[in-house]
């Protein structure tokens, strides 16, 4: 999963059910997720409205990554797409508690063969693209076929690919004539995928975008990101890159084939250039009724916290502890010693950090971004304080006759005042070290592609929203930290660049390695808390997010793997 940026990979939900009557009168304005404890509590805003109609307002403060679900790996994309796109099997969510795969195209989450290493899906019956054209397995298969062209999209999710007995077939472009035989389409409605061992956690890759079906003919590389061409329940119908984009419905979408997206607003207009302070003020003064945002925190600046428990404020938060961690990516081509990179880890103040982000309302101090929910985990064991407190004369100790970088650049994303203030943070505490910090701003539309850039800095913040299954250990410790498909170097999401000989080797044979998610997942446990204990990443905050929404808003909640106002039920009174 990143966030409001890179999703490293797609986390998995569990489908709610939108019952009671249509508007909010006699209903709880939120209702609380059980199993939570109070500080991270999930609040869902006037849950049970069912009317069709209306519009929403989506207040942001930047473009989207992209929306071609084909070189997406970001969780904004990946929220607004489940209204354009279908996939496979999709993450549906509930409130405060990890997700589950659930069927999407397909009839069910898959088949496995006796040997594991076989998966067919059957894909339902009637579902159409937004033309009146029927989907057919081929469009799935060419969905595919694009991730693998990542000289053309550079933003691929790579876990499904991964995963394929795919030989070194790289795209449909560079040879048109080569084929994927990974994946098979034996007639229009099944799709056969052979691994390369087996994945017990396959059906949630499934559910990432690469499955998303894209018909040959529309396919304008590139340019596709301007009209991804729909098989959800909305469509695109005007998009003005870094101002707005205009969702209306799709009318060969049918219903009957897709239990779950409610699809009840007529329509979603987006707003992409509005600062976030302005986003907050607008939100928390409910200066539009209609208005939700999906900015990371809701767009909720530090000064605004206090007001969420306004009695004109309070019943229109929605909230919930994501499964989204936030940690600094130190570039270890350049900082290539571990234990400047743990003096640097030591240096730091994670207080004052979460401060910037809002404190212990929007958030916690982590030590790694794996947890104890993930099958197998496997405590990890820094040495940085577990609340955040700096160990300075440590960190000075292991600097004593070592050669390192005097100056470092820290880049940050320039949507978000938090990032900024963090960066600050960092370029104050290590000052201590002799380490001048130069902040450098980043447009927020462009943050991930300058991290996987030669241009990346030294120490940038990433985002990680867990893997294609929540409790899977593999499917978040493999992209932040593994290597490449081939094994040969650092992997697609690993920001860091973290790539070494025995660690590295020992996490590519895992991939290959049989056993049960138990036994796997401490093995990948265990492997990335050795690459851990180098410190290629410093953890930093576990998110818990609050966002306002308008008071016509209904069905609002925080997605555990989004970070923001869930938009495959959400609607809107009128």
């Amino acid at each position: 999963m990143k966030y409001p940026s890179r999703v490293l990979a797609l986390a998995v939900l569990i489908s709610v059910a939108a019952t009671g009557c249509s508007a909010a009168q006699g209903q709880p304005a939120a209702s609380k997720a059980s199993g939570s404890t109070t500080d991270s509590a999930a609040a869902v805003v006037r849950p049970g409205f069912t009317t069709k109609g209306g519009n929403i307002n989506v207040l942001m403060s930047s473009d989207f990554q992209t929306l071609d679900p084909g070189n997406s790996n970001y969780v904004q994309t990946a929220n607004v797409g489940q209204l354009y796109y279908r996939t496979l099997t999709m993450a549906k969510e509930t409130a405060g508690q990890p997700p589950t795969i659930v069927p999407d195209l397909a009839t069910d989450t898959g088949k496995v063969s006796a040997d594991g290493l076989t998966w067919t899906f059957t894909l339902r019956d009637g579902v159409k693209f937004e033309d009146g054209r029927p989907i057919t397995s081929a469009d799935v298969k060419y969905g595919i076929e694009r991730t693998f062209a990542q000289d053309v999209y550079t933003q691929a999710p790579q876990e499904l690919n991964s995963a394929l007995d795919a030989g070194g077939y790289k795209g449909p472009y560079k040879d048109p004539a080569a084929v994927l035989q990974a994946v098979e389409t034996p007639d229009q409605r099944t799709v056969v995928f052979h691994l390369k061992k087996p994945f017990a956690e396959f059906p949630a890759l499934a559910s990432r975008s690469n499955t998303a079906p894209v018909p040959h003919d529309k396919d304008t590389k590139l340019d596709y990101t301007n009209h991804p061409v729909s098989s959800g329940p909305y469509m695109v119908e005007s998009y003005n890159r870094g101002k707005s984009l205009k969702l209306v419905r799709n009318p060969h979408w049918d219903p009957a084939t897709d239990p779950n997206r409610t699809a009840l607003p007529d329509t979603f207009s987006f707003s992409l250039s509005t600062s976030q302070a302005t986003i907050s003020q607008q939100l928390l003064a409910n200066a539009d009724t209609n208005a939700i945002t999906l900015d990371s925190n809701g767009a909720l600046q530090t000064s605004d916290s206090a007001k969420l428990a306004d009695a004109q404020v309070k019943d229109r938060v929605a909230s919930g502890l994501l499964g989204c961690n936030d940690v600094l990516s130190l570039n270890t081509q350049k900082i290539t010693d571990p234990d400047v990179r743990k003096a640097i880890a030591l240096a730091l103040d994670r207080q004052s950090i979460l401060v910037q982000y809002g404190g212990r309302r929007f958030g916690e101090l982590t030590q790694t971004p794996l947890n104890d929910k993930m099958r197998g985990y496997v405590a990890q064991e820094l040495e940085i304080d577990p609340s955040g407190k700096p160990k300075l004369d440590e960190a000075k100790k292991l600097l004593e006759g070592k050669t390192y970088p005097k100056t470092l650049t820290f880049g940050y994303a320039n949507n978000r005042d938090a990032y900024k203030n963090t960066g600050t943070v960092v370029q104050e505490n290590l000052k201590a070290l002799g380490i001048d910090v130069q902040l450098v701003p980043i447009p927020a539309p462009n943050y991930y592609s300058v991290m996987a850039s030669e241009q990346l800095p030294d120490i940038g913040r990433s985002g990680w929203c867990g893997g294609a299954d929540p409790s899977s250990i593999r499917t978040s410790a493999d992209p932040i930290l593994g290597p490449n498909n081939d094994g040969t170097s650092y992997g697609f999401s690993n920001t860091s660049r973290y790539f070494d000989p025995e660690v590295s080797k020992a996490m590519f044979e895992l991939r290959d390695t049989a056993g049960t998610s138990e036994e796997l997942g401490k093995k990948w446990s265990e492997e990335f808390g050795k690459a851990l204990k180098t410190y290629p990443i410093i953890p930093l905050v576990r998110s818990h997010t609050n966002s306002v929404v308008g008071s016509n808003i209904r069905n609002a909640q925080v997605g555990y793997f989004f970070g923001g106002i869930d938009l495959s039920i959400v609607g809107v009174e009128h």
